[in-house]
């Protein structure tokens, strides 16, 4: 099985891009989404994040409360990391079992979609890297788009990793700082090269007009 992984800072459109590969017919494995299950009530990371951060992070519900820990993260990079080691423990381990899964199927190609790109479970899973990156201003105007405040927005950029970074792991780099269509074409373009060329079927994002 073929696996691309796609990657990319906050604000830069990865997500866009795992949803381009779901149009595309692609199987999607979305990292964010497993780490929403993990820390939801009685989540299989709930117990081990009360352990290192105390129960007044979770919400009345049991879950964890997402925008109370952010906070707190988010301006200690020690306790970001610790955060980020459970949850990826119990997402890994998930994303192993889908990837076993669509194995089984004699699925030909799949997507992880994956915010940090960690070595084990991530970078060693994956045949290829994709990485999705925008310009800082069209990033944090997005974010800005989201609710979130400007001040928060820069601080969580300046948390994560740079574009030399992510590149350094890239077999592909996204530069989505323009348009909606023109990510289109570039994503389309990369189906052709990396999945027509190895005879992987997949639904055109592009179709050609009647009588084209």
């Amino acid at each position: 099985m073929f696996i691309i992984g796609i990657t990319g800072g906050i604000g830069c459109g990865k997500t866009t891009v795992a949803n381009l590969c779901r149009t595309a017919g692609l199987s999607v494995i979305d990292a964010d989404e497993i780490s929403r299950q993990s820390t939801a009530p009685a989540g299989l990371a709930i117990e081990p994040i009360v352990a290192a951060f105390g129960r007044s992070v979770l919400d009345a519900k049991g879950g964890l409360d997402r925008a109370k820990m952010a906070r707190q993260v988010f301006a200690d990079r020690k306790a970001l990391d610790q955060l980020s080691q459970i949850i990826h423990r119990e997402v890994i381990a998930e994303m192993q079992r889908q990837i076993e899964k669509l194995k089984e199927k004699k699925i030909k190609a799949a997507v992880l979609d994956v915010p940090i790109p960690v070595k084990q479970g991530f970078l060693d899973s994956v045949n290829q890297v994709w990485v999705v990156w925008a310009q800082e201003e069209v990033r944090i105007r997005r974010l800005l788009d989201r609710g979130m405040a400007e001040d928060d927005a820069r601080r969580r950029i300046a948390m994560q990793m740079t574009r030399d970074e992510y590149e350094a792991l890239a077999d592909h780099l996204i530069d989505n700082s323009g348009d909606y269509a023109t990510l289109v074409k570039t994503v389309e373009n990369l189906f052709k090269d990396e999945l027509a060329s190895r005879g992987i079927r997949y639904q055109s994002l592009m179709p050609e007009a009647p009588g084209g």
